[in-house]
């Protein structure tokens, strides 16, 4: 009997000592899980932190640095995921990011659209002032439509990039 109580202490004790070298493997595990996911974090971060500074500055690099954000959610969600949390917000452009990217670039049009009609109105006045004069030419005519014509298509031009980026904006917004 002695040596069945004897036998089962060291089975128990054999138990005892193996579940806890396999909750000491765990938690080792579970510390280089964690060590390996805040690493692979930080690369994220650093990866996008050229990005998220170019989009400050000019509202369209948010635009070319989104696809390669999307398909790092894709490739690394857990590592996204832990970002999201620690920001408080979609990483690496938040909603609130893409919004403000998308005001600005509204923003920066109508400086430039007004800009662009004021430079456009000394032209002409320029040119309307030397009509008046003596000896208005066809020449002189000319001129005056050729910088009209000039004016529409510089203004095509620009508003169709403006427009082209304020709805790949929206689509992001979605």
């Amino acid at each position: 009997m002695q040596l069945l109580v004897a036998a089962i202490l060291l089975v128990a004790a054999s138990g005892a000592a193996a579940a806890w070298a396999l909750w000491r493997l765990v938690s080792a595990v579970r510390v280089a899980q964690d060590r390996d996911l805040r690493e692979r974090s930080l690369r994220l971060m650093a990866l996008f932190a050229p990005g998220v500074a170019a989009a400050v500055q000019e509202p369209r690099a948010l635009l070319a640095w989104q696809p390669l954000a999307g398909t790092a959610r894709k490739l690394f969600p857990e590592e996204c995921a832990a970002l999201d949390g620690a920001c408080g917000a979609r990483f690496p452009f938040s909603v609130e990011q893409i919004q403000a990217a998308h005001s600005r670039w509204t923003a920066e049009w109508l400086v430039w659209e007004q800009a662009h009609d004021s430079e456009y109105r000394l032209k002409v006045a320029e040119i309307e002032e030397a009509l008046q004069g003596p000896g208005g030419s066809p020449v002189g005519r000319a001129r005056l439509d050729a910088v009209e014509r000039e004016k529409l298509e510089r203004y095509q031009r620009r508003y169709e990039e403006y427009v082209r980026v304020g709805k790949a904006f929206q689509a992001l917004l979605s």
